[in-house]
């Protein structure tokens, strides 16, 4: 079955859903397939996943609050789309993601401090891409998608059987970049995942504002097949992502993901939700949350004692004091830093500014001279 004929039926608002949100195991004769090798062990690590990254997650919302970042973009409520799909790629796949995919980066192995040097304000960007196979965060709404595409296209030119992924909210299908990388995509057949996290706010804009169908749908007018996932199920999420991937990988073209989940928190930490947000509407998501979905099905069948649920939670501690020390000790960037590696080859007009910028703090150190001088006498 194709992607599309998941959602061709009815009104389109068929989920893929593996996991209730009461954690039961829902049986699917198309996705089952996808997840067979998830054994008990797995879906451990699965949930252990998703434990340290909103660790991670409320960490540097603390940190934030403490005056140590800037600003952060919490995932609260959305770490099953982003571990599911995540944890379903190869190592030389490469993402294309938004600033919210934290998560994605944690699967890919990012360093814990590079995550925050941008929201520290100490770095243009927190990672060399090229170590983990990941491009570091596109504020820019919608922007990696073009991105993705066009690296998707030199993948297929080389004809290689990576895949490229990026990510995007509900909010960024309507900017032109997101559709004009979908009309590529499909033009060329090009070996890239279109993974949308349907989190229902664009910033404080409702999604049925500005989706009065289901986002999946828009895609197939493209000629790209979708699907609609429940986006708070690790497992689904998992298994949509795999069948993407296979699909990209043996010549059959982009496909798009809608996760539909919940942002729990405020968009960034600059932001009031309960300013335009019903607290009704997230007290009905909190119902859905994806650990404690998962940790529901572990029980169930035996595997969420008391020494794993320990073990996690140490874990998770652990990664959040480095996360922390990491920040807190983290070297000031020196004034010239701005001027490097903001291209990957010289570059004239960069040079000039660079010099230019030199005499002008050169000064400085002059006109202090000039001072001390004046002292003395």
């Amino acid at each position: 079955m194709a992607l599309n004929d998941v959602v061709s039926g009815g009104d389109g608002n068929e989920l893929v859903q593996l996991i209730t949100p009461q954690g039961e195991r829902r049986q699917n004769a198309v996705y089952d397939r996808w997840v067979e090798d998830i054994d008990g062990p797995a879906l451990q690590s699965l949930y252990e996943d998703m434990v340290v990254v909103r660790r991670i997650d409320s960490e540097a919302t603390a940190l934030q609050r403490q005056g140590e970042l800037a600003l952060w973009p919490p995932l609260l409520g959305q770490e099953a789309a982003q571990i599911g799909s995540g944890r379903a790629l190869r190592v030389d796949d490469f993402v294309f993601s938004s600033y919210r995919e934290n998560a994605v980066a944690y699967c890919r192995g990012v360093d814990l401090t590079d995550i925050l040097r941008v929201w520290r304000g100490n770095a243009s960007s927190g990672w060399d891409p090229f170590e983990i196979n990941m491009a570091t965060p596109q504020v820019i709404i919608g922007a990696q998608t073009l991105h993705a595409t066009g690296y998707a296209m030199g993948i297929q030119h080389d004809g290689d059987d990576a895949v490229a992924v990026t990510y995007f909210g509900d909010g960024a299908t309507s900017q032109g970049d997101v559709n004009e990388a979908l009309v590529f995509a499909a033009s060329y057949q090009a070996p890239v995942i279109f993974f949308c996290q349907n989190n229902h706010w664009a910033i404080s804009e409702p999604v049925g504002l500005q989706a009065h169908v289901p986002i999946a749908q828009r895609a197939p007018g493209f000629g790209i097949p979708s699907v609609r996932v429940d986006g708070n199920d690790v497992l689904a999420c998992m298994a949509v992502t795999r069948e993407a991937l296979e699909r990209a990988r043996t010549g059959g073209g982009p496909s798009f993901i809608e996760a539909v989940t919940y942002r729990m928190g405020p968009h960034t930490t600059a932001d009031d939700p309960t300013k335009y947000r019903d607290a009704n509407e997230l007290e009905d998501w909190a119902a859905k949350d994806p650990i404690a979905r998962l940790a529901g099905l572990l029980d169930e069948r035996g595997l969420l004692s008391s020494d794993f649920t320990d073990s996690v939670r140490a874990t998770a501690d652990d990664v959040a004091a480095r996360l922390r020390e990491g920040c807190v000790t983290m070297a000031e960037p020196e004034a010239m830093d701005v001027f490097k590696n903001v291209y990957s080859t010289p570059n004239s007009w960069l040079d000039r500014q660079q010099d230019h910028y030199e005499r002008y703090l050169a000064s400085f150190d002059s006109t202090d001279s000039d001072s001390s001088k004046e002292v003395s006498r």
